[in-house]
């Protein structure tokens, strides 16, 4: 086995394990592979599919699609056991330095798994373990009496933990125990946007509503319940008014039939646009008046970051981690989780009048660049694997 970086200045040999999502998780754990490999690192990055964020990227980075062998016993395929088994085996090869979990499961199960093996096999050459919470990981999958005890277990085994904001850092904290005195405090490195790839150039080409009348608002998600996207087609109606005026719909999911059927129901198929999943977000995100977030619950708010990066401004609930990335009254409006009428308000004002509109897009761009962008971010997490490696061995 190739034995650990000892340059501390030096590359980094980094396993990155994640979903392959659309969502803020699988988007964040790619960009930042990407972005590591580009400024001269190893980086491994191991999921049971390609991520499209890394699937559409000429990068440096080594992909890993490890998926496990149906087999009668298992009720689903065991990807989590392939992946373990995957990360076990370059540890082997060539060494790794760096284990980074995004999600704490099953991902951080994983990583706990294949550097347990790596310290029988020589303690001194075993990876460290960095475990990156997104949200759910925390909020519903492993809050949840099933999974609470080994999600407890994980975070309280990394060798460094994060979150990717205040608000969940704190939620994570109260729900497991977490002691920053007798356990790994969790650190804050928020989400990051590449400032170039999305920029308020990137709207040069024709909007999907171009040929319509009016103001076009843009939502971005998953389509889950937690998204809230019927509700966002009632705020629409209510903020326009039958006034001219568009809402397109990216993504897609379990709430988009429902949603639907409320255009249908409202009026509104010549003013809503459904187009689906798709990467060209920046061309998406750029021409748009306002982008609008709805979310109940939002650890952080990664689509509306990538918003304000193309310079467009937001109107959001004020959900979770959301107002650590919009600020109200600057780079978009923020409203209460249950006000329909207030976030019809906000809506209306910034849709329908283009000047105020226009300044806190300004606003949303400088503050993307100033607090946000990938390299900053990026910088953050490479002190943190430096921080780690330089402490020493832990004893088994």
């Amino acid at each position: 086995m190739t034995s650990p970086s000892t340059n501390p200045d030096g590359p980094l040999r980094i396993g990155v394990i994640c979903h392959p999502t659309y969502g803020g998780s699988g988007v964040v754990a790619s960009e930042l592979a990407l972005s590591l490999a580009e400024v001269g690192h190893e980086v491994h990055l191991f999921s049971h599919e390609v991520p499209p964020r890394l699937a559409r990227s000429p990068g440096r980075v080594l992909m890993h699609r490890a998926q496990g062998v149906p087999y009668p016993l298992f009720h689903s395929t065991p990807h989590d056991l392939a992946i373990t088994s995957a990360i076990l085996d370059v540890h082997r090869a060539s060494g790794l330095d760096i284990l980074h979990a995004h999600y704490a499961l099953p991902h951080a199960v994983s990583a706990y798994l294949a550097r347990s093996a790596a310290r029988a096999d020589d303690p001194a050459r075993a990876p460290r373990m960095v475990t990156t919470l997104h949200g759910t990981d925390i909020t519903l999958v492993g809050n949840d009496p099933s999974y609470a005890p080994l999600t407890q277990f994980v975070i309280r085994s990394s060798d460094a933990v994060t979150a990717v904001s205040h608000w969940l850092a704190g939620e994570t904290a109260e729900k497991f125990g977490l002691s920053a005195r007798t356990h790994c405090a969790v650190e804050v490195i928020h989400n990051f946007v590449d400032t170039e790839w999305f920029s308020p150039n990137a709207g040069a080409s024709r909007h999907p509503c171009s040929l319509r009348t009016g103001p076009t608002a843009v939502h971005v998600s998953n389509f889950r319940p937690v998204k809230r996207t019927p509700w966002l087609v009632r705020a629409f109606a209510k903020a326009v008014g039958g006034r001219a005026a568009n809402l397109v719909l990216v993504g897609d999911g379990p709430d988009q039939p429902a949603c639907r059927e409320l255009v249908r129901e409202l009026g509104l198929n010549d003013r809503v646009t459904f187009l689906g999943e798709r990467d060209a977000l920046p061309e998406l995100l750029a021409p748009a008046c306002v982008f609008v977030l709805t979310s109940s619950s939002e650890s952080f708010g990664l689509s509306a970051l990538e918003a304000m990066s193309c310079g467009t401004p937001v109107v959001a609930t004020r959900a979770g981690g959301v107002a650590e990335v919009v600020e109200h009254g600057v780079s978009g409006l923020l409203s209460d989780i249950d006000d329909l009428d207030g976030f019809a308000a906000n809506l209306s004002a910034l849709l329908f009048d283009r000047d105020r509109a226009r300044t806190m897009g300004e606003n949303a761009r400088r503050q993307a660049v100033e607090r946000f962008a990938r390299e900053r971010i990026v910088e953050r997490y490479v002190a943190l694997y430096r921080c780690v490696l330089a402490r020493p061995v832990p004893v088994s």
